[in-house]
């Protein structure tokens, strides 16, 4: 029997069964074990003295399908599945190359549940994780603690130092730990919850926000234990206040309609603005901390009436490159920020993949009140028209100034047409770099991700593909403008 010992590393489990493979080794010659932190892995093949004809052209056969199933299972707590991974090699490249398709047999079935559980982790762990602030040495740093059902840190470790490149930041999980010093990322020990920090000032102000934002209508208690197990629930703020919330929640209601029926409305029963233009609300400011707070009061066009709140743009006041939408949705209307519903998080997602740091770029809408249509207790987004995305336009010119960008990429006909003029056609002209442009040196324009979110479930893989196409030449674009 040989013993194998590897790490959660999917290169580790890789080289060795690369090794077993190229012998000819059986899966029931192997006894696999987890190697234990720092543990020298002994050499593998002492005993073994003959390799197997059929190696090289074994491994060439190894469909990608397997080695992207397998970088994900290796995380899986239950070290049952090194076995397994092995198993399924074996037998793909044994005479049955096609077993990947074989949904019933006891390995993929196996296999898949594990590959669903590891992903499903990883996605709340990037949801969960809750930094804490903490002063070390005179310098900002920022701890959290996370408990994963998997031992999934290596793999997310890389995606919070893109994400908060710019922060010093540790991550402490009871199995193993990652620390980011905005240069590297260095692996450690794991430690229990009561090494973390408890609490720090910002909290509170979380607390305030959480709570102004409170929508009692939206909340559904059994979807969210769904989507937010119990167990994370300690680590979560806002969690400590839904109780609460809740208690009051028939009188923020009442509040909610009184408010919506006291809005000033016109002889049609509909909403009256107080101008036909933001213009008169725009200050004589290039500075976006200006701008931002007098666009809280901009009475403009109609569509402030019946919104929660002006949705401004977000980003670094010197972004070299500004993304617009065309107006803000259900979410971003009851946060207060510009992309942080469903398609922004297809945003996030493209944006990663394409090579595109979002916390580099600017975004923002052409209108910055949500419009909607009440379906019952649902709001329900409706197209700004043309006055609308005219009247909104004087905020959408003051933030371009204020920031100067290299580059604008227009998501959305909408935003596209605002700034180039109605003849402009998204399906004509997505994915084209125009220069000289009186906003910027290039302006691009796509699709809004929202578009693909509507696309039908067969169309959806191309529709997204295409985005990312488009994406990765705007990323070009960044480049050769040196953004």
């Amino acid at each position: 029997m040989i013993q194998a010992a590897v790490t959660h590393e999917f290169e580790s489990w890789r080289s060795i069964a690369r090794q077993l493979l190229m012998r000819g080794v059986s899966p029931d010659q192997i006894a696999w074990r987890t190697a234990g932190s720092g543990e020298v892995l002994p050499e593998l093949f002492n005993e073994l003295t003959e390799e197997s004809s059929t190696s090289r052209e074994a491994i060439a056969r190894v469909p990608k399908e397997f080695i992207d199933l397998a970088k994900l299972v290796i995380f899986h707590r239950d070290q049952s599945h090194w076995a397994v991974l092995y198993r399924t090699l074996f037998r793909l490249t044994h005479g049955e190359p096609h077993l990947l398709n074989v949904a019933v047999d006891d390995d993929i079935a196996g296999l898949n549940r594990m590959h669903r559980s590891v992903r499903r982790d990883i996605h709340k762990m990037h949801a969960f994780v809750r930094f804490r602030r903490i002063e070390q040495n005179g310098e900002e740093h920022f701890i959290a603690w996370h408990r994963p059902d998997h031992l999934i840190i290596r793999n997310t470790a890389p995606w919070f130092a893109n994400r908060f490149a710019t922060m010093r930041w540790t991550i402490l999980t009871p199995d193993e730990s990652a620390s980011w010093d905005r240069h590297q990322l260095c692996f450690h020990a794991g430690v229990p919850r009561s090494a973390a920090p408890q609490a720090d000032e910002l909290e509170s102000l979380w607390k305030t926000y959480y709570a102004a934002t409170f929508n009692p209508a939206r909340i559904k208690i059994r979807a969210m234990k769904k989507e937010l197990p119990v167990r994370h629930w300690a680590t979560l703020l806002e969690t400590e206040l839904i109780d609460e919330l809740l208690k009051k929640a028939t009188i923020r209601v009442d509040t909610m309609i009184a408010k919506s029926k006291s809005q000033p409305v016109g002889t049609d029963g509909s909403c009256k603005p107080t101008s036909t233009s933001a213009a008169e609300f725009v200050p004589h400011s290039h500075q976006l901390k200006v701008l931002r707070a007098a666009a809280a009061k901009c009475e403009g066009c109609a569509l402030y009436c019946n919104a929660t709140q002006v949705v401004f743009g977000a980003g670094p006041a010197d972004a070299r490159c500004i993304f617009v939408g065309e107006q803000p949705g259900d979410q971003e209307d009851l946060a207060g920020k510009p992309f942080v519903g469903p398609a922004g998080q297809l945003l996030d997602r493209a944006l990663e993949e394409a090579g595109i740091d979002r916390s580099l770029v600017y975004v923002t809408n052409a209108v910055k009140h949500f419009k909607f249509d009440l379906r019952g207790k649902r709001r329900i987004h409706a197209k700004p028209s043309a006055r609308e995305i005219s009247a909104c336009r004087p905020w959408l010119e003051a933030e371009i100034a204020s920031i100067k960008p290299d580059l604008v990429v227009c998501l959305g006909a909408t935003a596209a047409q605002s700034l180039m003029g109605r003849e402009f056609r998204i399906t004509k002209d997505r994915g084209r770099a125009i220069h000289d442009t009186e906003w910027a040196n290039t302006i691009i324009a796509t699709i809004h991700p929202s578009a693909i979110l509507r696309t039908p479930a067969e169309d959806r893989d191309a529709a997204y593909s295409e985005f990312l196409r488009d994406l990765k030449v705007i990323r070009q674009e960044m480049k050769r403008l040196g953004s």
